[in-house]
């Protein structure tokens, strides 16, 4: 799958997500769009991403975005992870992982010598036409929700 760049369209991608219901990009035209990508519920650093994001919600929201984390995990452990940390981020649950493959984010990594394949951290702000606005590649989690945040009002 090719990368995407800035300024290209955002796939649509439509995922079952927390608390029931689909999630769907394209309903969201109009608005800015955050999608964060990330490798597991109720790790560390997902954790500290999902709450950075949450703590911010307010101001994503007078910034005219939605904020949308994305896993290959189920249903049930974005909802146990949705009550456990109280978050207000909506949670897409990406079994089979099309949306990763789509947005280039489902990649082979390596942990003590061993290869597998997981989720690359990477956020994309998607503009209120449906295109690619920014992306922050391999992420570091910590400050990465205020970088997205001020990156997004400085478009407005």
């Amino acid at each position: 799958m090719a990368a995407l760049s800035i300024g290209d369209l955002a796939p649509d991608f439509s995922l079952p997500r927390d608390g029931g219901g689909i999630v769907t990009l394209s309903d969201f035209k109009g608005k800015s769009v955050v999608i964060y990508f990330y490798p597991k519920d109720d790790t560390s650093g997902c954790t500290t991403e999902a709450t950075s994001f949450t703590a911010l919600s307010e101001d994503f929201e007078k910034a005219g975005a939605v904020v949308i984390g994305i896993s290959p995990d189920s249903v049930k452990s974005h909802d146990k992870f949705v009550s456990k940390h109280k978050l207000s981020v909506i949670l897409g649950s990406d079994e089979e992982k099309n949306t990763l493959e789509a947005y280039n984010v489902w990649k082979e990594k390596s942990m003590y010598g061993k290869t597998y394949m997981g989720v690359e951290r990477t956020t994309y702000l998607v503009d209120a036409e449906g295109k690619i606005a920014a992306i922050w590649p391999k992420v570091k989690v910590p400050g990465h929700a205020d970088a997205v945040l001020k990156a997004l009002q400085e478009r407005a």
